[in-house]
């Protein structure tokens, strides 16, 4: 998306599909959500980090692998962590608009509502494919702790369980 439109700023660097209301333009955020914390790219990168080693215990030691809904929702977390910390570290290569975002998240999904009089909404700050999977692994896990009810006699025994 940043070889197709170009650097942030840059003359033509936004695309409508709908005119008005998505789209694509390119962003670099320095910062976490809605750019908090920018110039703090280590920090996050080291806290994505633990985030992950934190999923794989849970899913692996914890045991929350065998939960095909908590599987997918820490999968979407972990994919949304993933890609954001490719580009805290780096590894995408913009350096042509300095040191300052060298370490930035690459965002180019633009979305808003012009029909909605809502400041927040117009437009909502871009964001990326990552981002949607954090939001949409964190919106499962939300789920999954309000829907989610163990199974009667889990975590008893055997011998427990052939007494009743």
């Amino acid at each position: 998306m940043f070889r197709w439109l170009g650097p942030p700023l840059a003359p033509g660097n936004e695309y409508w599909l709908w005119q008005d209301h998505f789209g694509f333009q390119t962003s670099l955020n320095r910062g976490a959500l809605f750019g908090a914390g920018a110039g703090y790219s280590y920090v996050f990168a080291a806290l994505s980090v633990l985030a992950g080693l934190g999923i794989l215990t849970w899913l692996f030691v914890l045991k929350a692998a065998f939960d095909r809904w908590l599987t997918v929702a820490l999968a979407c977390v972990m994919a949304g962590i993933l890609g954001n910390l490719y580009d805290r570290l780096g590894l995408h290569g913009i350096t042509a608009l300095g040191p300052d975002y060298e370490h930035a998240v690459r965002d180019w999904i633009l979305f808003q509502v012009p029909e909605v009089s809502w400041q927040w909404l117009n437009p909502w700050p871009n964001f990326n494919i990552a981002d949607a999977m954090l939001v949409t692994g964190a919106i499962m896990l939300v789920l999954h702790a309000f829907i989610w009810r163990p199974e009667e006699g889990a975590g008893e025994s055997k011998e427990v369980r052939a007494k009743r």
